[in-house]
Order: structure tokens, then sequence, then C-alpha cells
């Protein structure tokens, strides 16, 4: 076994010496000792300085740990300096409101955060331990903050932290409010970070601001209040909700009380934060047997519907008992589908959804004489759009009051599922029946995704390459009509890393690299052509079709792709 190199010891041994950590200064001593003898050991403290946590439009996001490639003290007091030294250069006495979910650290580096913002001439609104992530993109509109700051790594395993920045206040115009950055704001900040010096000679300073938990309380009554009478009337129904062991269970509990809805049942085993996840492999509603409990308990209830939010409660997924199925998890283009239906007819606004969203919106938006935009992924491009009335990204996103929240909330959107839920079973009829409704209306939009989970990064780039070098030619038995490279931007989109296959039927492809998880995902989508007059067989028989060819185009991608 090799010791370490010079370079690499030299490097362990200045963090160590920078670090203002104690816990995080014995835990690289104790790398660099094994890494003499220990592969493994070398190993994981080459890659701690192989490179730098990366500031970017989804800020920072990583594994915990020692170094500057991990989440930790110093890395988050670096990046508090070169925030808040950007936004001085650009307002007088910046105001950042900092909020954290209940993961490991996180509170801690919300204080370290807050520390920094008020020694170095801006001022900290600390928010109460802990908020949802909607919570904090509502303080930094409703206080007028120029910045806020959420510490989290919403559905990311229990292992990982983040650093999310909203911007608000004097640095954008006032419709763009608590919106997350994009650039040039995310490289002007990364630039001061590296800039920042050591750790240990940042200053902290008390004299921040301690918000009260009247702020939470007014975002409950604001998300729980509807804007339209109408909304509020419905039959009864059954709830079952889980917080997947996040920030989401009293928040969303009490938001559905003050909408009227107190037959809801948590999960108990998920309600209380626990930033260890120990019911689920991966906090994500996602990922397959997330949701079981909730669906067993929803069984045990006789539950219309169940409710998941993800451990920062900006996310909602949706599952229902289907005649087809029995009970299942509807995807976030078919949840985005419906309320989209339902907002269309008495709402305002634009609708508007990520370029790896299903198509269907756009029909949608046309038949209800409403306006529709496509973004880049993320809700840092869906949350700019002029005269926003509804956004949503199929990764269970939905922004259903953006004079509220510009961005995805999973709690506002639960009460806005309820709502629907009650409405729908005062007719006779549930989501799968407006899920019907709307394919005799415009056709079967069936949409899934398939994604690898990478160890070297380097794999993903290698991925991406090998398809703008080699093209797609046919998926499931029908031959590939266009790709699109959308590195070279598509119509009134800006360039990013990705490409677009569209088949002779009209089957669409997306490949891109995940901007927040070691993934390359692929965003898959068919269209089946549906009577407008057909019977629930039709129908039944159209899904399964459609879902055979969903299997296909994945078994093909995983030849052309993954292989």
């Amino acid at each position: 076994m090799t010791p370490p190199t010079t370079t690499l010891a030299q490097q362990a041994q200045a963090w160590i010496r920078d670090d203002v950590d104690a816990e995080s200064q014995s835990e690289m001593r104790d790398l660099l000792a094994r890494a003499d003898t220990d592969p493994e050991a070398y190993a994981e403290l080459a890659d701690r300085f192989s490179s730098r946590l990366e500031f970017g439009t989804a800020g920072l996001r990583g594994a915990m740990g020692a170094g500057p490639n991990r989440m930790n003290r110093a890395v988050v007091i670096q990046a508090a300096k070169g925030l808040v030294d950007y936004l001085s250069s650009r307002v007088d006495r910046p105001v950042v409101v900092i909020g954290n979910d209940a993961r490991h650290q996180s509170r801690r580096f919300a204080l370290d955060t807050a520390g920094v913002v008020t020694a170095h001439g801006g001022d900290a609104v600390l928010l109460p331990d802990p908020v949802p992530t909607p919570v904090l993109a509502y303080a930094v509109r409703r206080l007028g903050a120029d910045a806020g700051v959420m510490v989290t790594a919403s559905h990311n395993p229990a292992a990982d932290n983040g650093y999310k920045v909203y911007v608000g206040g004097r640095m954008v115009p006032d419709e763009q409010r608590g919106v997350q950055i994009v650039p040039p704001h995310d490289t002007g900040i990364q630039e001061l970070i590296a800039a920042a010096g050591p750790a240990n000679q940042i200053r902290r300073d008390q004299g921040w601001t301690d918000v009260s938990p009247d702020l939470v309380e007014a975002y409950l009554d604001a998300i729980s209040a509807s804007t339209d009478p109408e909304q509020c009337a419905g039959a009864p129904i059954r709830i079952v909700h889980t917080a997947l062991h996040g920030v989401g269970g009293r928040p969303a509990m009490a938001a559905l009380a003050r909408a009227g809805f107190t037959d809801v049942w948590p999960v108990a085993a998920q309600v209380a934060p626990d930033p260890d996840f120990p019911t689920v492999a991966f906090p994500n509603p996602e990922e397959p047997g997330a949701i079981d409990l909730a669906i067993q308990e929803a069984v045990r209830a006789d539950a219309d519907v169940v409710i998941a939010n993800d451990p920062d409660a900006d996310r909602c997924a949706v599952a229902v008992p289907d005649p087809r199925t029995g009970w299942r998890m509807l995807h976030g283009d078919e949840l985005g589908a419906v309320l989209a239906e339902d907002l269309g007819p008495t709402g305002s606004g634009v609708f508007v959804n990520s370029v790896v969203s299903s198509r269907q919106l756009a029909v949608i938006a046309a038949h209800h004489g409403r306006g529709y935009v496509r973004t880049l992924t993320g809700f840092k491009w869906m949350g700019r759009v002029e005269n926003l009335g509804f956004a949503y990204e199929e990764a269970i996103g939905y922004c259903v009051r953006p004079d509220l929240v510009r961005d995805k909330d999973g709690l506002s959107t639960a009460v806005a599922v309820a709502r629907l839920v009650s409405r729908l079973k005062a007719e006779g009829l549930s989501i799968c029946d407006r899920l019907d409704d709307l394919a005799r209306r415009h056709g079967l939009y069936l949409s899934s995704q398939v994604s690898v989970r990478v160890t070297d990064q380097t794999r993903i780039a290698a991925i991406m390459t090998r398809l703008r070098t080699s093209s797609i030619e046919s998926l499931a038995g029908s031959a590939v009509t266009d790709t699109v490279d959308l590195s070279l931007g598509w119509g009134s989109l800006p360039p990013t890393d990705g490409i677009v296959v569209t088949t002779a039927r009209d089957d669409r492809v997306i490949i891109r690299p995940s901007g927040t998880e070691p993934k390359v995902k692929c965003y898959l989508e068919v269209i089946e052509p549906v009577s407008p007059d057909a019977s629930y067989d039709s129908l039944t028989a159209s899904r399964a079709a459609a879902r055979r060819r969903l299997d296909q185009i994945a078994s093909d991608l995983d030849a052309v792709v993954f292989s």
C-alpha cells in the first residue's frame, strides 16, 4: 500500500489546521492515519480532496464529512462568507433569512450561516428549528429578504446534507422574490466562496434575529385559505399522511385541519423527524417501497387518498385506489394533469412545466385558454415565468399557490389534493375517473422514468458523450425521427446537458444527468390515441398497451444507454 502523497497529506494537515470543528478535525486525523495501510481509507481521503463541493444553481449538496468535497461546518462557513460578500456587493446591508430541516448538522449549519452574515455586514433572520423548505421560500417573500438559505438535502440519503439559496428583496423583480438562484448569481457566489479564506479565520458574531413561530402559523393559515369558495365544497374524506421521517408531519396535519380535513391518519412510524430515516432505504416517495407503510395504513383505514411529503416537505406524492390495479402512486405527470385540469376553468395565469415533464400540460392549457410555457428543469426556472398561475415538474414538485411560494410546495399541494379528492367524491368520482376523462379528451399520455445511479461521476459524462456520437435508431419498434442535443439549445430554451429523442409514433425520451444526485435519468412518454367515447374497458386496454410500450422503451434504453 502506497502511503498518501506529500501533497495529499499536506492538504489533509492544512484542513485540520484551518477547520473550526473538533469532531471534524479528529475525523480527518483518523482518516489520514489509516490511509497509510488501509486502501479504502486512502481512496476515501483522496476523494475528499479530489475537488471541492461546487456551488451551483442547486447550491451545495453532498455527503457529510471532513474535507472540501464534503458537507461540513468549514465548507458552510466559507459558503456563507461568499454569499454575504456577493450580496453586499449589490445591496447595502443585505437581509438573509435562514432555515433548516431536521437532518444531522442542519441546525449547526444554519447557526454558522447566521453568525457569518451577522459578522460581515448583513442582517441574519433565523427561522424556528426545524421548518419545511416552502416556509423558507415563503419567508423570503413575506419578510422582504434579499436572500434565503435553506439547509436541507431534500430527499437525499441520510448521509447527505445541502445548502439551497433563494433570492429576493432588492436582488430581483418583485414577481421573482423567493425563487432559487440561477446564473450568474451562482458563479458570482462561487467565485467569492473560493476567495473566502480559511474557515477558522472567518468571523462569526451573535446578534441575528430569531423569527417568531407566528411566521410558520401565518404560512399555514395562508396555504389552507381558499382563493375560490367553490374549492371548499365537497364530501368528507379520510386521508393517510406520511412525512417520511421529515419535517412535514405536524405542518401538514395543521394545514389540512385548517382547510377542514380532520380525518387524517398519520403513519405513526414515520411522523416524527428522524435524520436516520429508519424505515426507508431512500427517503424519497418516488423510490420503490418508500410509501409501503402508508399504503398498508390506507388499506386498514379504508382511506380515500394517501398523501406523502418528502423529508423537507417541498414535494408531494399521492396514492389512490385504482379499480384496475388496487392502490398505486400517481406518477408526477398524472397529478400535474389533474391539478391543472382542476385549476384551468377558474384560475388565472399561465401553466408551466419543465422540458422533462409531460407534453399534456400544454394541451390542457390550450383547452382552457391558458398560456403555456416550457422551461429548463427546476423550479429555479419555472418560478421566474411572468404571470405564473401553476407550475409542476414530473419529480412530484408542484407550485399551486405562486402568490405565496414561488417554488415547489408539498404542503399547499397536499391541501389542494385533499380539496380535489373531496369535491370529486361528492360527485361520485375519483382522480382515476378524472384521468380517464382527460384521456378521452386529449389522448392517453403515459410517462415513466428510468435511471442509473453511478459511483464514478466520469461515467455520466461518458454516457452523454456516447449518445451524442452514436444516435439511437429505434425505440419499441418505432423509428427515431428526431434527435435534439439540448446542449445546443432548443427553441427558446437555453443550452443544458441533455438529449431529446422522438419516434415516428410520437413517443419521446429525454436523457440527462441529474442535477442533485449521481444519476443519469431517462424520462419516457408515450401517447396512445383514445376515442372521445371510449368505454372503461377500452381505456383499460389502451393503458395496458401504453404500459407495454413504455416497458419496451425502458428495455431498449437499458441496452443502448446503460450497457
